[in-house]
């Protein structure tokens, strides 16, 4: 059987993606004029490429494949994207494709999703307290963290070395869900070595709730961190790491390290998307490592999982076995408060300076003029 795979295609509104494959949509089984059936996408906000680029590539996908499509945008605003999901609900959409501005505020609107038998994916972030859910699909971003915590476990020997070395960590936005997993992910695998007296939180901040950043905004990552170096390094003390929920998070942690850090060892920063300026960083020093996760083979699956829900079909485990890239079907980890949610599970990638090339083989990215930093292919 042949590999799903993002085809290559231009995008409205002037934005270009390129995949990483040419094959186009499996129109085989598209729906006939008198059966047409429309999919709802509520993306949380336009303004944001990576959000403008996931909606319009999956309208398009959808669309070649023969179906109607909804595609709506909240301004990342939680109480409009319910009225936009209401109005698709009213309109009797067969499928609602979703990535939530707040995934706690939506199971009241879904509940209604769910007596009218409209099948709801939730994208990318995972919508809880609810059981009108049929699949979730994300990266996983548990394992997200985990690397974090294992490059940093590699890059300070902690398996051979005595340490104590000193680290902070950053969190994402309280109310993305993913945000606690990506925490998690890294605080539990680094947890013997902080209990063990290896690694020291000289903060003492060392719970989710408590290094959360607002909005994953850089500015706050930079105020929160500025405090942290006021309080705890101002006399030249060591920092050794800072281990980031996102690269914007990061790029506020290296702002703040700029202005305020008085030691003389400049820390391992590790963040995670692959963004352009926090690219540039890691090629200057002043980050080391980002997580890296290609949308386009996320909105690939989701693109493939729903196409069989919408004919009828129950996706299975045995769907990841078509997929050009690495996908994990769970139904055990990702629990939403009322289910564990049927998850197809995308693999992330570590990208450090050593293998930036990694970035442009997506087709997303490319080599500047001077070959040495990177830029996104528009």
């Amino acid at each position: 059987m042949k590999k799903i795979v993002a085809s290559a295609m231009a995008i409205t509104m002037g934005l270009s993606l390129v995949s990483c494959g040419s094959e186009k949509p499996d129109t085989n089984n598209a729906p006939t004029s008198s059966q047409k059936k429309t999919v709802g996408i509520s993306m949380p906000a336009q303004e944001l490429e990576r959000w403008n680029n996931d909606g319009e590539y999956l309208k398009s996908q959808f669309e070649a494949a023969g179906y109607d499509v909804e595609l709506v945008y909240a301004g990342n605003n939680s109480s409009r994207q319910n009225n936009d999901i209401m109005g698709m609900i009213a309109d009797n959409v067969d499928l609602l494709l979703i990535a939530a501005v707040d995934g706690t505020t939506l199971s009241t609107t879904l509940e209604d999703a769910k007596n009218k038998n409209i099948s709801v994916v939730s994208y990318d972030r995972l919508i809880m307290n609810t059981d009108a859910i049929t699949y979730y699909v994300s990266y996983d971003n548990y394992l997200v963290g985990k690397l974090q915590a294992q490059f940093l476990r590699d890059q300070l020997s902690l398996e051979t070395t005595a340490g104590p070395y000193n680290i902070e960590f950053v969190a994402g936005d309280a109310g993305d869900n993913n945000a606690k997993y990506f925490f998690n992910g890294a605080y539990e695998t680094l947890k013997d070595y902080i209990e063990a007296g290896k690694l020291v939180v000289p903060s003492g901040m060392t719970t989710f709730e408590r290094v959360a950043t607002p909005d994953w905004a850089v500015d706050e990552a930079e105020k929160n961190m500025k405090t942290t170096l006021k309080s705890c390094y101002a006399d030249g003390e060591t920092l050794d790491a800072v281990i980031c929920a996102n690269d914007s998070t990061a790029l506020g942690v290296t702002k703040a390290i700029a202005s305020n850090y008085t030691g003389e060892k400049y820390p391992i920063i590790i963040g995670q998307d692959g963004d352009i300026e926090n690219l540039k960083n890691i090629v200057d020093g002043k980050q080391a490592m980002t997580v890296y996760k290609n949308v386009n083979d996320e909105a690939t699956v989701a693109f493939e999982v729903c196409k069989r829900v919408l004919q009828g079909e129950v996706p299975t485990g045995k769907l990841t076995s078509e997929f050009a890239v690495p996908v994990n079907f769970d139904s055990e980890t990702y629990e939403n408060g009322v289910k564990h949610v049927q998850s197809y599970l995308l693999v992330p990638e570590v990208v450090t300076k050593d293998n930036l090339q990694l970035m442009v083989n997506t087709g997303l990215y490319k080599w500047d003029d001077d070959n040495k930093y990177l830029e996104l292919v528009k």
